[in-house]
């Protein structure tokens, strides 16, 4: 006879023995002697008799224990064994707790560090899990849906923040598939978010083109009084172009002064291939006058000590106390200019310059064809671009105006 909610909570504990009371197939609550009521499933399988535990009454009620007893007899009539499947589930659950998301993503960031990736690079992977830790980090990665990745996506961009937003759901996307191929995850479902973002509006660097208005910014530079370390850094920027960071980090050991050339290892370089910079007799004078202040390692120390390079906005700022607007140049800004007015000059290959700004070809094919490095071209654009600086910052109007009265 099936049993009813009051007759149990009324069935007290018998001292010595267990009391079982039965609601009909194999469903049991056992009363231990300590007052216990446990619901337990007696079935056969396999020809031998099994004891399915359910779990204690009240937590489990009546109906919900009735609810276990026919999803187990819906295994057993498909050939399973309700134990084996509890065991397994348990399992499951204690794999997917143990994968979720903060565990795989930092996996996948030590791994990029395993491999060599720059600081700065692993730095911003760091940054940009981190805004997805506090939603997704507890959450085991199998579990997570598109629909709460881009609940995080759109707290980030709803700071006006479209382009970090973008990258994250990249970021996601790339720790997903890394889980997918470790065997944590069975798919990405960043893929199915493409184009739920509001694109961001690309504002280019800030970059003065115009040779007239160049020379201006050279004699700017020139005139400098800040510290002598921004100075040389700036007037290094113009003639060879590199990147901010690149210059920042540069050591006395990658300068090689009678060959005239620098060599930038691949783990400073933003495409993590090796870098060399031809340098004209203009970037030696400059490079042998930092020497005379360096006292360390570094090129261009900080004014934090020897052994710390300049801080990252250094330049900006020198630029911002010459007068120039972050509308008008950027320290990012050279690397345009100098794209520009060699490209316009006609006089030079143009894979020549792409090379000498340190760009890889897009397309894979040809890039394993283009292994020449354009280099005794890029010596001589070099000091050409040199000598055509100097003759930009000497074309003043003004002085030669003042030379003639």
């Amino acid at each position: 006879m099936p049993l009813t909610d009051k007759q149990i909570r009324s069935t007290d504990a018998a001292k010595g023995h267990v009391v079982k009371l039965s609601d009909g197939e194999g469903l049991q609550l056992w009363v231990t002697a300590s007052g216990a009521k446990l619901w337990n499933l007696a079935y056969r399988f396999d020809g031998k008799q099994r004891k399915l535990a359910i779990g204690p009454f009240p937590r489990v009620s009546l109906k919900e224990a009735r609810q276990r007893r026919d999803e187990a007899k819906r295994q057993l009539s498909v050939g399973l064994d309700p134990s084996q499947q509890k065991r397994l589930a348990r399992a499951e659950k204690a794999n997917a707790q143990a994968n979720t998301f903060g565990i795989i993503a930092a996996e996948f960031v030590a791994k990029k560090h395993a491999e060599g990736r720059a600081d700065a690079t692993i730095a911003k992977l760091e940054w940009l899990t981190g805004m997805a830790s506090p939603a997704l980090g507890a959450r085991p990665i199998a579990e997570i849906t598109a629909p709460e990745i881009l609940r995080v996506l759109r707290t980030v961009e709803a700071r006006e923040r479209r382009e970090s937003a973008r990258r994250l759901r990249a970021t996601i996307g790339s720790i997903f598939r890394y889980a997918v191929a470790t065997g944590r995850a069975t798919g990405d479902p960043t893929f199915a978010l493409q184009g739920a973002l509001t694109a961001p509006i690309v504002i280019p660097r800030a970059a003065i083109i115009q040779p007239a208005a160049l020379g201006g910014l050279l004699r700017a530079i020139d005139g400098h009084n800040g510290t002598p370390e921004v100075r040389y850094g700036l007037q290094l920027l113009a003639l060879t172009f590199v990147r901010p960071g690149e210059l920042r980090g540069a050591t006395w050991a990658e300068i090689n002064f009678e060959g005239a050339v620098w060599t930038i290892l691949p783990d400073r370089m933003k495409m993590r291939r090796p870098h060399r910079v031809p340098l004209s007799r203009q970037a030696l004078a400059v490079l042998r006058n930092a020497r005379l202040i360096s006292g360390g390692a570094l090129v261009l120390p900080g004014l934090r000590g020897r052994d710390r390079s300049l801080s990252e906005n250094t330049f900006n700022a020198a630029l911002r106390r010459l007068g120039f607007s972050k509308e008008e140049m950027s320290a990012h800004g050279f690397r345009a200019a100098a794209s520009s007015i060699l490209n316009e000059s006609g006089l030079w290959n143009p894979d020549a310059i792409e090379s000498q700004l340190a760009h890889v070809e897009g397309n894979a094919v040809r890039r394993a064809y283009a292994r020449a490095e354009f280099w005794d071209e890029r010596v001589k654009m070099m000091q050409w671009w040199a000598d055509r600086l100097d003759g930009l910052k000497r074309s003043d109007p003004i002085r030669r105006l003042a030379q003639a009265v």
